[in-house]
């Protein structure tokens, strides 16, 4: 079982040609780990989320949707705060902007639970979670606890400037992060912002770091000297809403196929065998890019 654990949210999505500030907006199930959940369920690995979810009506649906997808939520914990809310904004692009309104939302209360079952094999995390406290405690918590029992630790970063009071506060708790991840996922923004290299973050744990480029493809370097770079697949972009989300699911995805998710295994992977992990991503990415808000692709949508 792969656990993602993070927020979930209700993204308000402008709907039509009208970008003004009073353009409608359509709710949608959201929140970088919740879409990544519902990702490796639709591609159809064995998933749990790991969170805390209100009880509200918008809760009741994020949970619905998990249950949809076939993802296990068990792990969920749940509450009578309200459910966190992020106001999309979409560029001429299709790239997202949000203004996130998470004052006092269930999410932001998650209690670190206790170990996780014996079957988990890897743990993805990343966002606002690891932002807004007192969560972002309990789940760098959750991290350490996992990555110390030996588990496969995927973060993403996924960098929302407006959330964060202290950037340089933030930058070096990143940094601590390191030494207890597996693979370090972050896009060409994400990195610029944090302001490190590839070469340095890798000296300071990761196995392996993932480089998303946007229309530039994606590209791996490994702590072993392995590389690979593929091109991002072609389609009408809709927006970009869950993209990066798709990537961790099916980076996880394929590389659990290809029998990777340990830092032993992943060290052993060569660059072939990265082209076709990356590829993957790329492919369902792309899927998730060419309809409007989060919609991550199933399974049989993918050509093997």
């Amino acid at each position: 079982m792969i656990v993602v654990a993070g927020e979930s949210l209700i993204d308000l999505v402008p709907q039509g040609q009208d970008t003004g500030p009073l353009a409608p907006l359509l709710p949608r199930l959201g929140g970088g780990p919740y879409n990544t959940a519902v990702a490796l369920g639709r591609l159809g690995a064995p998933a749990a989320f790991c969170s805390r979810i209100s009880t509200d009506g918008f809760g009741e649906a994020l949970v619905d949707g998990l249950r949809k997808a076939g993802v296990d939520t068990s792990l969920v914990q749940r509450g009578p705060e309200p459910t966190t809310l992020a106001v999309a904004t979409l560029g001429a692009d299709g790239s997202a902007g949000y203004g996130f309104y998470a004052q006092g939302s269930a999410d932001r209360l998650f209690e670190l639970p206790p170990e996780l079952p014996s079957m988990v094999r890897a743990l993805a995390l990343g966002t606002c979670s690891l932002v807004l406290e007192p969560g972002a405690s309990a789940y760098e918590a959750l991290l350490r606890q996992e990555a110390g029992r030996g588990v496969f630790t995927l973060l993403d970063p996924n960098i929302r400037p407006g959330l964060i009071p202290d950037p340089e506060a933030y930058r070096a708790r990143f940094r601590s992060w390191l030494p207890y991840v597996t693979l370090l996922k972050l896009s060409e923004d994400d990195a610029e912002w944090l302001g490190g290299a590839v070469e340095e973050w890798l000296a300071e744990g990761p196995a392996a770091v993932v480089l998303t480029r946007g229309a530039g493809g994606l590209a791996v370097r490994t702590r072993t000297g392995a590389k690979a770079d593929v091109p991002a697949v072609r389609v009408a972009v809709a927006d970009t809403i869950g993209a990066g989300d798709t990537v961790n699911a099916a980076l996880l995805h394929r590389l659990s196929a290809h029998g990777a998710l340990s830092a032993g295994a992943l060290d052993a992977l060569g660059a072939g065998a990265w082209a076709d992990t990356l590829g993957y991503a790329a492919m369902a990415a792309a899927i998730t890019c060419s309809r409007p808000g989060a919609q991550p692709p199933y399974a049989g949508e993918l050509t093997p």
